[in-house]
């Protein structure tokens, strides 16, 4: 999510949540899922700044290639240099809408955490499914904003600050999902949705993502709440014990042997 702490970059975001045990945990799971073989072509889209690629480099061993696209080029530099040590890995500038790969050119595709940014994803999945070679899969981990849950004695407040979220923060909120049918309208078959939810009893590791204070301040300005909820909340989330959580859906979907580009 965008949400990141207030003058950071979102690569910075990236790195760290990879870094975090719930980043480690849901990460190597969707590689291990994904079933990559070594000598395979895996494709990272919306790679950021190379978070997932030496896992993927590992996966695929020295006889494969794993190809990271993102259009933030200070994102693609650091990645660049993350990967100088695996020449497996190749990392490039582009349009996740618009790949410039031939049809059935890959065993995997990866998503993390990018469908819920993009301007269209079901351009996105149907580039995926296009590039998939028959029975090649690809791992889509987006979340599902509606699914977030924060403890206070007035739950009309949480309620209207995820709202305000759903509506105004992130501009695809509901993608978690939303990406089974996505996949299916574009021929791949959605043969399993892992949900991952995290729950945070510590404000300051949640405000790491959710934004807490910079969010309710653009949520009251857009009247989502009034400045006496805003002050109330931001207090009780900075005094009381934390409890919040919200759920990620990997979906793995495979394309059909046989099927046309």
């Amino acid at each position: 999510m965008a949400n990141t702490l207030e003058g950071e970059r979102p690569a910075d975001y990236l790195t760290r949540l990879a870094a975090s045990d719930l980043g480690r945990s849901y990460k190597s799971l969707i590689v291990e899922e994904l079933g990559i073989r070594p000598g395979a072509t895996v494709l990272d889209l919306g790679c950021g700044p190379g978070a997932d690629l030496a896992a993927l480099a590992e996966a695929v061993g020295s006889t494969g290639r794993v190809l990271g696209i993102d259009n933030d080029a200070s994102a693609v530099a650091e990645a660049v240099q993350a990967v100088s040590g695996l020449p497996q890995v190749e990392v490039e500038e582009g349009d996740v809408h618009h790949l410039e790969l031939s049809e059935r050119s890959v065993d995997r595709v990866h998503t993390d955490r990018v469908l819920q940014h993009v301007a269209d994803p079901n351009a996105v999945v149907a580039e995926a499914a296009r590039v998939l070679r028959p029975r090649g899969i690809g791992g889509f981990a987006e979340p599902d904003w509606d699914t977030l849950v924060v403890d206070y004695p007035d739950p009309a407040i949480p309620i209207a600050y995820r709202q305000f979220i759903t509506d105004r923060v992130v501009r695809n909120s509901r993608i978690g999902r939303q990406v089974p049918a996505l996949c299916e309208g574009n021929g791949l078959v959605p043969n399993r949705v892992i949900p991952i939810t995290a729950v945070f009893r510590d404000v300051t590791e949640a405000d790491r993502i959710f934004g807490f204070q910079r969010v309710t301040h653009r949520a009251v300005a857009a009247e989502y709440l009034t400045v006496k909820q805003g002050e109330s909340w931001i207090h009780h989330l900075r005094t009381a014990r934390l409890f919040a959580s919200v759920t990620l859906f990997v979906t793995f979907a495979e394309r059909k042997p046989g099927d046309p580009a």
